[in-house]
């Protein structure tokens, strides 16, 4: 079985991520292509969230449900715009708080955004990955990407790239290997289209520590 060609890269901090691997690898992706990367705690597909064709390989490789969406990663807070119609005060609380890190938040989604990639609903999960090599992918690609884990549908994600399902290697076009991760739950998801909002996951953040800001009340300054 042909597996993609496979890259080593240094991932201890952004300065040491190999620019000219992340532009090889941003390149496939503008391209149309899907690429396996780290994205904290576990390796991911990264795709362009705007090709619905990119897209629909990541379902394909994954044999995922067409009615599950996928969450995308973006590089900063200035590509919210292009994926959500609404970021509500408890949203900036959350993202004050936990971004970058392991808290994905379901916003409205942008009209412009496939259907496939929100299994054709009107929502979308986004996070500000801490991982620098999701980082500077995701700005490389033109600033967000796709981070559903890289691993069949059902099955348990993968920390190193020893361990990727050899389906999963052979569909894809690259991977970036950045050694051993974490591993561990994947991000906690917070719906904040909800009223009130609703912790619809608890992973690598803790429900006890989402529930406060959650729950906060705007001040009155009207007087």
């Amino acid at each position: 079985m042909t597996t993609a060609k496979r890259l080593f890269i240094q991932a201890g901090s952004t300065d040491a991520v190999d620019p000219a691997l992340v532009r090889a690898a941003a390149e496939i992706i503008r391209q149309g292509g899907v690429v396996v990367c780290p994205t904290s705690g576990l390796y991911g597909l990264a795709a362009d969230p705007f090709q619905p064709a990119a897209v629909q390989r990541i379902f394909e490789i994954k044999g995922r449900p067409a009615h599950m969406p996928l969450l995308v990663l973006i590089h900063d807070r200035h590509m919210l715009p292009r994926l959500t119609t609404a970021v509500p005060p408890v949203a900036k609380r959350l993202m004050h708080r936990f971004w970058p890190g392991g808290l994905t938040l379901i916003l409205p989604a942008h009209p412009d955004l496939p259907a496939p990639l929100t299994g054709g609903g009107a929502t979308v999960g986004i996070r500000l990955t801490a991982h620098p090599v999701a980082r500077a992918l995701a700005k490389a690609a033109g600033g967000v990407i796709t981070g559903t884990s890289a691993n069949p549908s059902g099955k348990a994600g993968c920390s190193r790239i020893d361990n990727l399902d050899g389906t999963v290697a052979a569909a894809v076009d690259l991977i970036l290997d950045a050694g051993a991760l974490a591993g561990g739950p994947g991000s906690s998801v917070v719906d904040c289209t909800a009223t009130p909002p609703q912790v619809l996951r608890e992973g690598a953040v803790r429900t006890a520590n989402l529930t406060p800001l959650i729950n906060e009340q705007p001040v009155d300054n009207s007087g």
